[in-house]
Order: structure tokens, then C-alpha cells, then sequence
């Protein structure tokens, strides 16, 4: 199995288009990380350390930004506004049947126009985060008072580079390896890691050693889970009916229908976040225009983040809520039952059409719990940690686990793909 892993490796350097692919690969990320250090002005970095080091729910949503947050360089949202916008445009199927139609309907040509809508809503999802960011940060001390010019300019930064990362990530997946945007995601958590490192080894003491040992061991066993996990699936057989030609009749052939345990993927934990980051950047916005209540209840709602159990709480409870809910959206049991019985399809002791449809989607809720329940569990991790150690400097939460070997398997398998292409 080694020398095959190692004639692949010298396969895919040896093969110019597959070569270029990886540079292209990773030059697109070395510009993402040189972005990740430009700051925009105005920061106060004491300030900025403290408020990060007391909220682990900036913290996480840093993972997402890339590691542009925790230096509030100018791609500090990272893909976060993109990713927004397209969950958006993917709810946006239930309720406008134009959508659905391109989505689901129009072949290459719909998702073209789908991928187009996506990238128009990320332009005022990334003015409002803006907004929302700098308003907060600034009632925190963050970025120090720079009147009204320079808070637009910062504003105009901020959302620029956001509308860049998108664009560089629709580059490396059309000229390089994998999705690029979760690779962006995977680049700014691969480079928190040393820093985590060193601050968690610089603040260990002796008393503490067995704690960090206990939390290098359960990461080693998180990430063994999430590999089997993130390919376990449940099998539907699925069989065709015989075929008669002249006097011949030919066996139907049998295959199954694949259903993943985590169909939906990062997603809820993405749609989670966003849920939760919603209205403290409403009551930020409303306490900096001085609305009597408002500095009142952003004090509450930040109390609550800060709080490990009851953050973790109302966390795991909406990521298992979104997992049904974002599993429902894209996996339609009605449509495959559909398309089954247009082609012959049948599943053995079940009757096509109404009973397929019901009987695929029993299996999908069921094993859409355990899914979410893991989904949310992982999620979670972090605080149980904390509130169970009162260890902050923790080095990598479970969701960044989650998404690097998930987006890390992928890219692997995208490369194995290339290589066997070429072998053929």
C-alpha cells in the first residue's frame, strides 16, 4: 500500500497538467495567507488578543474566516459572506420556484445562473457583516474611533476582500485541485495551528501537562471518528426490472442507492453560526445608533456566548435542528423515488412510487439522527472541554477538526481521481 501511495505521488508530480494544478493549488493560498496579514486601520492589538482569548464564539467563527479575523486583516470575513449567500440561494428552492427550477431542472446551464445569483447576494451579506463587525468591534475597544470616513473605508475593505477570497476560491476549483473554498477554510486552520501550539505550551504548567495529554488524546480520536463517520452511508439495493429482447430475457441488473450519514455535511454547523452571530450584530448595530435597550441586551447575549454550557447548548441544539432541516432541503425522497421508477428501478419488497418514496424517506430520517447528533457532539466539543477543564487554550476545537479532515479527504480523493485518469 506505501509504494502505491508513493508511485501516485510521483505520478501526479510527473504529469505537467496535474503539476500545475498543485502550484496553481498552492500559490492561489500563499495570496489568501499574504491577504490574512494586512490589517486594516485603526486596530488595537492588546485589545484585539483580549477579546478573542475571553469569546470562544469569535474564536470559531475566526475558523471560518480563514484566520483573517483574529488579525482583522482586510479578507477578516473570509468566505463566510459566500457561504451565507449560497445557503441562502439553496433555501431559496423550497420557496421560489424559479430557483428550484434552475437548481434542480436546467442542467449546467441552471446552476451557471444559480452559482451567478450566489454571487450577487454575497455583495450586500458582505456590506452587512461589515457593518456589523466594526460597529461591535469598535463599542469593544477593538479598533480605536476613526470618524465617519475612514469606518466606510474600512467597510469598502472589508467586503472587497471578502468579494476576493470568493473569486480566488472559484479559480482554484476551476484551475487547481478541490472546492476552493473549503480549501481556503482548511489553509487559514492548518496556519492557527502552530501559533496554538506555542501558546498552549507557553502557558502549560505542571499541573496541567495531564489535562493537555488527555486533549491530544481525544483530538487523535475525534479525527478517527470523523473519517468514519464522514464515509459511512447506508445501503438501499436497488434492482432493475428484466429485459425482453425477442426470445431472449435478460436478469435485470442490481445495484444500491447510497445514503450518506452526514448528507449534510459542515453545512448546519455554517448555518448555526450564522444564526448565532445574527443578532449580536443587530444589537451591536442598534446600540451604536444609542437605542435605550440595546447596550443592555448585547451585554446578555454576550454573557451567554461567553458561558460554555449554555453556548454549547443552544449550539448543539440548532446544528441537529439544520442538519434535518438542510437535509431535507437538498435530498428530495419524492424525486429519487421519481427517477427510479422512470428507469426501471425498483427496491426489492417495496412497491414503486408512493411506498419507495416513504420507505427512502424513513431511512434518511433515521439515519439523519445519529448523524446529527454526532454533527453536534463534534460542534460542542470545545465547550464540554472547557467547562469541564476551564482550559482555554485549547488547539484545535472540533468543528476545525471536522472541516480539515473532511476537506482533507476530499482533496485526496480529487487527486487519486486525477492520477487514475492518467493511469487510463
Amino acid at each position: 500500500m506505501l509504494n502505491s501511495f508513493i508511485r501516485k505521488i510521483k505520478l501526479a508530480l510527473s504529469d505537467p497538467q496535474i503539476r500545475f494544478r498543485i502550484l496553481f493549488l498552492v500559490g492561489a493560498l500563499a495570496v489568501f495567507r499574504l491577504l490574512a496579514s494586512v490589517p486594516i486601520p485603526g486596530v488595537d492589538r492588546a485589545a484585539l488578543a483580549a477579546f478573542f482569548s475571553n469569546n470562544q464564539f469569535f474564536g470559531l467563527l475566526n475558523i471560518f474566516s480563514g484566520g483573517g479575523l483574529s488579525s482583522l486583516s482586510v479578507v477578516m470575513l473570509g468566505v463566510g459572506p459566500y457561504i451565507t449567500a449560497s445557503i441562502i440561494m439553496q433555501l431559496g428552492t423550497i420557496i421560489f420556484p424559479q430557483v428550484k427550477q434552475a437548481y434542480f431542472e436546467e442542467g449546467e446551464a441552471g446552476r451557471a445562473k444559480f452559482i451567478a445569483w450566489s454571487r450577487l447576494l454575497t455583495i450586500p451579506i458582505a456590506i452587512a457583516q461589515a457593518v456589523g463587525f466594526l460597529f461591535l468591534l469598535e463599542s469593544q475597544g477593538v479598533i480605536v474611533h476613526l470618524g465617519t470616513v475612514a469606518f466606510i473605508t474600512n467597510i469598502i475593505l472589508v467586503a472587497a476582500g471578502s468579494m476576493l477570497l470568493m473569486w480566488l476560491g472559484e479559480l482554484v476549483t476551476e484551475f487547481g485541485i478541490g472546492n476552493g473554498v473549503s480549501l481556503i477554510i482548511l489553509a487559514g486552520i492548518l496556519a492557527s495551528v502552530p501559533s496554538s501550539i506555542s501558546q498552549a505550551l507557553f502557558t502549560a504548567t505542571a499541573a496541567s501537562i495531564p489535562t493537555y495529554l488527555v486533549f491530544v488524546a481525544l483530538a487523535l480520536l475525534m479525527i478517527y471518528a470523523v473519517v468514519v463517520v464522514s464515509d459511512a452511508e447506508r445501503s438501499i439495493p436497488i434492482a432493475y426490472a428484466r429485459a425482453v429482447r425477442g426470445a431472449a430475457m435478460s436478469q435485470g441488473a442490481a445495484t444500491y442507492l447510497p445514503i450518506r450519514l452526514l448528507q449534510a455535511g459542515v453545512i448546519p454547523i455554517i448555518f448555526a453560526l450564522s444564526l448565532l452571530l445574527l443578532p449580536q450584530m443587530v444589537l451591536s448595530m442598534l446600540g451604536a445608533a444609542h437605542i435605550s435597550f440595546a447596550a443592555s441586551a448585547a451585554l446578555w447575549y454576550t454573557a451567554l456566548l461567553s458561558n460554555p454550557w449554555q453556548y454549547g447548548s443552544v449550539y448543539f441544539i440548532l446544528v441537529v435542528l439544520f442538519t434535518y432541516f438542510y437535509t431535507a432541503v437538498t435530498f428530495e425522497p419524492h424525486r429519487v423515488a421519481e427517477n427510479l421508477q422512470k428507469t426501471g428501478a425498483f427496491v426489492p419488497g417495496v412497491r414503486p412510487g408512493r411506498e419507495t418514496e416513504e420507505y427512502i424517506g424513513n431511512v434518511v430520517n433515521r439515519i439523519t439522527f445519529p448523524g446529527a447528533c454526532f454533527l453536534g457532539f463534534i460542534a460542542v466539543s470545545p465547550s464540554i472541554i472547557q467547562g469541564l477543564t476551564g482550559v482555554t487554550t485549547i488547539v484545535l476545537g472540533g468543528t476545525a477538526l471536522l472541516i480539515a479532515v473532511q476537506v482533507a479527504l476530499d482533496l485526496a480523493n480529487k487527486i487519486d481521481a486525477q492520477v487514475s485518469l492518467r493511469e487510463y
